[in-house]
């Protein structure tokens, strides 16, 4: 008897030690408790407040779905960003580009100027002989030489980053990883304008932001600041500091610049002054740039009054000096490193203590060696990459860094003033759980101040929220996704294109204005009664198929459907006397008329189509005319736009000015 004992009791251990380790192993459930209840709101509001500041919008059925699986809940699941996107995955399988390395880009999109060298330099075309007044026939040279080599033109590669950005905020079931995504991506804002960095801008957001989205803000910092997107956009891919090697190199190559200026001076050329100054440039280039560490500090995490100086910034970028971009294919500013590798092998670069990480690559050659200080820290001599590192991570765990970061995650999802206490609270949790972002989402949601009265509906939703919250609220089908980010152009917000790296301001004054508020009107009726093309949708539909009786009747029904647990009286009130003037559409094209427009195109916008600047700018061209040229020119094929069945002039002037009402525009 006694063997079956023991293996009986074998097998029980076995069973037992296998549950123990697996509640090690198992991921532990988040526990938190929203205090929604003391705030006397029902729990249909709640679910409304939740979605209104988690997601780009409320859409029909998803307040029942919130409250059926619980607050707490679903709450949880979107902070763990898992849920099933096979929708929007079929969506997006027609863009290619999206998926591609940084390299990949650089190969299959190479910039119009490389383009043209490389087609003269072949004999290919002939620089003298192509007469570029005959724009069309120029173009035709070059079209012809990109199909030969397999080149695309770099206007569909952004393209296809625009449409995905309007189709992901639409139609991903993880909505808070988008809202946290386009929330980071501002913070650490890079630009389209700056062209070392565009190309890089698809794969910053994919690979960088995306994924960092609800970890560890230090995680997210350090993978900021060694993707090739930052390293161009604030140039610290160029940024080098003294040590005996360089020292060395640098007296070589100003020697070699001051004997071509010198040469150009005693020569005989016309263009002798332009030479001059670009030597004058060239020589000054190399050395120490402070543009990274200087936002590192102030916008990327201790804030202004953060309590560094000047002298901690010049100490701070001296410390980054060395770290740049792995030299990618024909990617110029890295050549430098390419020939040290060709040179000596990369191997043996790294033995020495140089650092490849993906696209991110630690020259050792320009990094400063000598000691540093920064805010009261010493960095000894020799510390080469590990000190940029240390660096960060310092940074990421400053207490002025979790007051900074929070206070922006509050005003992000709870009121342009957050309340002291609440923000107290955020940075408190951040600092303990090592900057944890998940954990301080939770201790807002937990926290009284975000349930109060005052955050309810308080922020003003940007160009680019208003224009997916109308999407999601009507249940629309987008096919041509460009179109409506023109739109949010249109009204004021050019995606990826803002200049200055502090991104979007997240306060409602920034965005309200009467040129903006008109342009709003004006989106609202265009996609409520489809003159955007590609944009589809039935305004029945979303009440059950019944047709209103009037349009006071429509009005009342359809604030509820758009804007459902909200008290809608004043609203209601405000809207009648435009739902009933006849001369509402007329008054509202007369008054943008009068108000300067938000251009869709700037100069440098690398999304546009060749003549999309003329096209634009024609007055007498109508909106939905216009619409369907720049569609036609910008995705190859014709979409027509079909009025779904049963939609009447009557019932979507109704929706067009509740899309374009005050009360729609908040949040």
């Amino acid at each position: 008897m006694k063997k079956p004992l023991q293996v009986l009791t074998a097998v029980v251990f076995f069973f037992s030690a296998s549950i123990l380790l697996s509640s090690f192993s198992e991921k532990k459930p988040l526990k938190f408790k929203m205090p929604w209840k003391a705030a006397g709101l029902t729990e249909k509001q709640a679910a409304a407040h939740l979605i209104s500041r988690f997601t780009f919008g409320n859409k029909p059925g998803l307040i029942d779905e919130v409250v059926n699986k619980g607050l707490d809940n679903w709450f949880a699941e979107q902070l763990d960003g898992k849920q099933n996107d096979d929708a929007l995955n079929n969506r997006l399988k027609e863009y290619d580009a999206l998926s591609y390395s940084n390299e990949e880009v650089l190969n299959k999109f190479p910039r119009n100027a490389k383009i043209l060298r490389q087609a003269i330099d072949e004999g290919l075309i002939n620089k003298d002989s192509v007469d570029k007044s005959d724009k069309e026939a120029y173009r035709d040279k070059i079209n012809e030489y990109m199909e030969q080599k397999g080149y695309r033109p770099q206007k569909e590669l952004y393209r296809q980053f625009a449409n995905q950005k309007i189709l992901t905020a639409a139609y991903s079931n993880n909505q808070l990883q988008q809202v946290l995504t386009e929330f980071w991506f501002n913070h650490f804002n890079v630009s389209a304008t700056k062209n070392d960095c565009a190309q890089f801008i698809p794969a910053y957001e994919r690979d960088v932001i995306r994924p960092n989205a609800t970890g560890k803000f230090g995680d997210l910092l350090l993978a900021t600041a060694q993707s090739p997107a930052m390293l161009f956009y604030l140039d610290n891919f160029n940024s080098s500091g003294k040590n005996a090697e360089s020292e060395a190199q640098e007296e070589k190559r100003k020697a070699k610049i001051e004997k071509q200026m010198r040469e150009v001076m005693e020569g005989n050329e016309e263009d002798k002054d332009k030479k001059m100054e670009q030597l004058k440039k060239k020589k000054q280039e190399q050395g120490l740039n402070e543009n990274y560490a200087r936002e590192i500090m102030e916008l990327h995490t201790l804030g202004v009054d953060g309590g560094y100086t000047q002298a901690d910034v010049t100490e701070a970028a001296r410390v980054l000096t060395g770290w740049t971009v792995y030299p990618l294919k024909d990617l110029g500013p890295s050549n430098f490193a390419r020939k040290l590798i060709d040179k000596f092998g990369e191997d043996n670069l790294i033995k020495k203590g140089f650092v490849h990480k993906g696209d991110f690559f630690f020259a050792l050659n320009r990094h400063d060696d000598k000691e540093k200080k920064v805010m009261g820290k010493t960095f000894a001599a020799g510390g080469g990459y590990d000190e940029g590192v240390e660096l960060i991570n310092m940074l990421a765990h400053h207490s002025s860094t979790a007051k900074f970061i929070c206070r922006k995650l509050a005003v992000r999802f709870v009121s342009d003033n957050p309340p002291q206490t609440l923000v107290d609270k955020m940075a408190a949790s951040f600092a303990k759980n090592d900057g944890n972002i998940k954990e301080v989402l939770i201790t807002m949601v937990s926290s009284p101040e975000f349930w109060q009265k005052e955050a309810i509906r308080e922020k003003t939703k940007s160009p680019f929220e208003l224009t997916i919250s109308a999407v999601r609220a009507l249940d629309a089908n987008v096919e041509a996704p460009f179109m409506l980010y023109q739109w949010v152009s249109k009204m004021g917000q050019r995606l990826y294109y803002y200049q200055a790296p502090t991104g979007f301001p997240d306060k409602g004054q920034y965005w309200i204005n009467t040129g903006s508020l008109l342009y709003r009107m004006k989106f609202g009726l265009a996609i409520a009664s489809q003159k955007i093309p590609g944009v589809t949708l039935s305004l029945p539909a979303l009440n059950n198929n019944h047709e209103p009786e009037s349009a006071v009747d429509a009005l009342n029904k359809y604030c509820k459907i758009i804007m459902p647990e909200r008290n809608l009286n004043e609203t209601i009130k405000r809207l009648e006397p435009m739902i009933n003037d006849p001369s509402i559409l007329q008054k509202i094209e007369t008054a943008s008329d009068k108000n300067v427009a938000l251009n869709t195109m700037q100069p440098g916008d690398k999304m546009m189509s060749d003549d999309g600047g003329s096209a634009l700018n024609n007055k007498n061209m109508s909106e939905e005319k216009l619409a369907k040229k720049m569609l036609k020119k910008n995705i190859g094929k014709e979409i027509p736009t079909p009025v779904a069945e049963g939609n009447n002039s009557m019932l979507a002037q109704v929706v067009g000015i509740i899309l374009g009402s005050p009360e729609f525009q908040r949040r």
